[in-house]
C-alpha cells in the first residue's frame, strides 16, 4: 500500500522526531552544577561570588530621581519648607484617600494619634496637632513616610512619591482644620461651620 505524499511526510516526521529529541538530551544536563545567588565561584578572581556587584553609580531605568526635593523631601541635608508639586483639590482628595488607607489606622482620621490600632494596644504616635509637628517643615512628613520613624516602618515601597506629597499636604489640612481659631474665619465660613454641627 502506497501512502499519499502528505501522509508519507508526516509518517517520516513522526519516526524522526523521537530520534532528534533523544539526541538533544544528554545525561550531563541533569547533573550540571547550578549556581545560586551569592554562592562561591572560582570563575571570578576578585571575590569568588557567582553574583556580580552592581557597577558603581548604576541607576535603574525610571529611577534617575534628579529632583532632590521631590524624591527625597530634602535639598542637601535640609528638609524642604515648600511643596515641590502644586497643591490642588485633586491632590488633597488623593492625600485624604491615601491617608485614610495608610495613616489613619495609627494616627486617627483627624491626626490625633488615636487610631484603631492604638485603641487595640499599639503605642500611640504623636498627634499632628502638637507645636513641634505644626512647625515642622513639610519635608519632615515626606521624610518620615519615606524612611519611617520610631515604631513606624518605611512606606517608600508602598506609597509613591506623588502620594507621599499628597499625604503631607493632607496632614497640613488636618493641622489647619484642628488648630485654626474660629475668630479667623469669615462670617460666611463660620455660618457654614455652624450649619455642619
Amino acid at each position: 500500500m502506497k501512502l499519499p505524499p502528505s501522509q508519507f511526510s508526516l509518517a517520516v516526521l513522526c519516526l524522526l522526531l523521537p530520534l532528534f529529541v533523544l539526541t538533544g538530551c544528554r545525561r550531563d544536563m541533569f547533573t550540571q552544577p547550578s549556581r545560586r545567588p551569592l554562592d562561591k565561584s572560582d570563575f571570578f578572581r576578585d571575590n569568588h561570588m557567582a553574583s556580580r556587584p552592581l557597577v558603581p553609580h548604576t541607576v535603574a531605568r525610571g529611577h534617575l530621581e534628579e529632583d532632590e526635593a521631590f524624591y527625597h523631601g530634602m535639598v542637601g541635608t535640609n528638609l524642604v519648607d515648600t511643596f515641590p508639586i502644586p497643591i490642588t483639590r485633586e491632590v488633597l482628595a488623593r492625600g485624604r484617600e491615601r491617608f485614610d488607607i495608610y495613616c489613619a489606622p495609627c494616627h486617627g482620621r483627624t491626626g490625633d494619634g488615636r487610631g484603631m490600632i492604638v485603641q487595640r494596644g499599639f503605642p500611640a504616635p504623636p498627634s499632628y496637632h502638637i507645636d513641634r509637628l505644626r512647625q515642622a517643615p513639610v519635608g519632615h512628613f515626606f521624610d518620615v513616610i519615606t524612611r519611617g520613624y520610631g515604631m513606624m516602618f518605611s512606606y517608600a515601597s508602598r506609597v509613591d512619591p506623588e502620594d507621599r506629597w499628597a499625604i503631607a499636604a493632607y496632614i497640613r489640612v488636618l493641622q489647619t482644620s484642628q488648630d485654626t481659631p474660629a475668630t479667623s474665619l469669615t462670617p460666611a465660613e463660620r455660618a457654614k461651620l455652624e450649619d455642619a454641627q
